[in-house]
């Protein structure tokens, strides 16, 4: 059965009768007969997506929503920016397939990228085009500095979130995930990441001295610590699926500082927070560290439009020709739209509107400091989660979470969770995000919070 697509409706948050609508039950029914069990994102967000336009989507029943989502991040200029559209659709006319090839789509956007990075890391970084996705990325990272380095072990963090595949699945945090799969890649360790609201070692923020990184600092230097020399740490400025945690920023310097001490590349995965996310092109930027490795992905064409990097020393380039190939390394329309995001970037400082908007969510949400049942309001630019926990025993309350993002969507806002048991409320507008559209979304969120909350018995 054919649908024609549902007109560009009145830009505002406005749902009509029961989700999912007519319609969208429809489509979603089609999906659970024909498509994978994995999918995930419309089980809690029953709506079939019709279009799209800066902060808004619209589903195929006329149903209008203010998006915090953005297709996890990836639409860092809104749905459907007329230049980036505009871009990608030129270069469609010219070549779209390129492979690893050189092309003038591929040089721009290589000088384009390099341009952002501090000064300091442009002269000595180099590119490698990777598989269309972050976790392709994430895999080549750590083939890259097992080469360099000769070793093989790797330390990732508790909490962290590094992609699906089966390399990237053994760096993430997550057990769930993990434990239907046999003979997951070996020789990984993970050590506590700085989540103060849940002390990874039951200290008070007040009178600990990062304790967490204490314990990486004397594992790696103790010749009886049981763990080999490893290949790489990689790590994340702000935990994004493990609930917008943002690194304490003394941790942060102190793993730096260790790895460069004893010669460990520092992988910073910057697949969520890249691109301008949190208020500065790349998050680790608000730590003042260098690290060796970054990994980019989501917002790089700004439109979702797939392309990933990572961006290395030059001294780990030991690479053999074909070491981490793929096919889909060439995606020219996406180097197009990217070399166009960063023009929008600079030209209407969007990076400052996200700092500002950022201001303005951390004002909105003050309000939820004390509430009974939220136990952190934390965020950095335009990555903030509100974290739900119950108050007699501080578990995490993902069912209140649950019925929140339930409530806010037949309400018009899209809020995804994240966190121990869904427990966190995630906003991820996009950059361009107006300050009306923030003030729309926290009347909704605000009046979510407050209408789902459960009783105390």
């Amino acid at each position: 059965m054919t649908h024609t697509p549902t007109a560009r409706p009145a830009l505002a948050p406005r749902v009509e009768g029961a989700l999912p609508g007519p319609r969208s039950a429809e489509f979603l029914e089609h999906q659970r007969q024909w498509e994978s069990s994995a999918r995930a994102y419309p089980r809690h967000l029953p709506i079939a997506i019709a279009g799209g336009e800066g902060s808004y989507l619209w589903d195929v029943d006329g149903n209008v929503f203010i998006d915090f989502l953005a297709g996890a991040g990836v639409l860092s200029l809104g749905h459907n920016h007329p230049e980036l559209v505009h871009a990608a659709s030129g270069q469609l006319n010219v070549l779209t397939h390129g492979l690893d090839f050189p092309t003038p789509a591929k040089r721009e956007f290589v000088d384009a990228q390099l341009s952002m990075l501090p000064s300091s890391l442009r002269s000595r970084m180099r590119m490698h085009f990777c598989g269309p996705g972050g976790a392709n990325a994430v895999d080549a990272a750590i083939k890259l500095c097992k080469t360099a380095t000769g070793r093989g072990d790797l330390v990732s963090f508790q909490g962290g979130f590094h992609g699906s595949s089966h390399a990237a699945m053994a760096l993430t945090g997550l057990v769930a995930q993990k434990r239907p799969i046999a003979n997951g890649v070996p020789g990984v360790h993970f050590f506590p990441y700085s989540y103060c609201a849940r002390c990874p070692v039951g200290l008070s923020p007040d009178t600990c001295e990062t304790n967490c990184v204490g314990l990486l600092e004397r594992s790696l230097r103790d010749p009886n610590g049981g763990i080999p020399l490893p290949a790489a740490v990689i790590l994340e400025m702000v935990q994004g699926e493990g609930g917008i945690i943002p690194a304490d920023r003394d941790f942060v310097r102190r793993v730096r500082a260790l790895t460069a001490e004893l010669d460990i590349p520092l992988i910073v995965d910057e697949v969520q927070t890249g691109c301008g996310r949190t208020g500065t092109w790349f998050a680790f930027e608000h730590y003042d560290i260098e690290p060796d490795v970054i990994i980019a992905s989501k917002a790089l064409s700004g439109m979702g439009l797939p392309v990933a990097v990572i961006f290395y020393d030059e001294r780990l380039d030991g690479w053999a020709p074909g070491a981490h190939t793929g096919t889909f390394r060439g995606n020219q329309a996406a180097f197009a739209a990217g070399v166009a995001a960063v023009h929008v970037v600079r030209r209407d400082d969007v990076l400052g509107n996200v700092r500002q908007r950022g201001l303005q969510l951390a004002q909105r949400l003050g309000s939820l400091h004390g509430h009974l049942w939220v136990r952190e309001v934390r965020g950095l630019g335009l990555m903030w989660g509100i974290e739900l926990a119950d108050p007699r025993d501080g578990r995490p309350a993902g069912g209140y979470a649950r019925a929140v993002q339930a409530y806010a969507l037949r309400q018009g806002l899209i809020v995804e969770l994240g966190g121990r048991d869904d427990s966190v409320i995630r906003l991820m507008p996009p950059l361009t995000v107006t300050a009306e559209e923030i003030e729309l979304a926290c009347v909704i969120l605000l009046d979510a919070i407050e209408r789902c909350g459960p009783p105390l018995q």
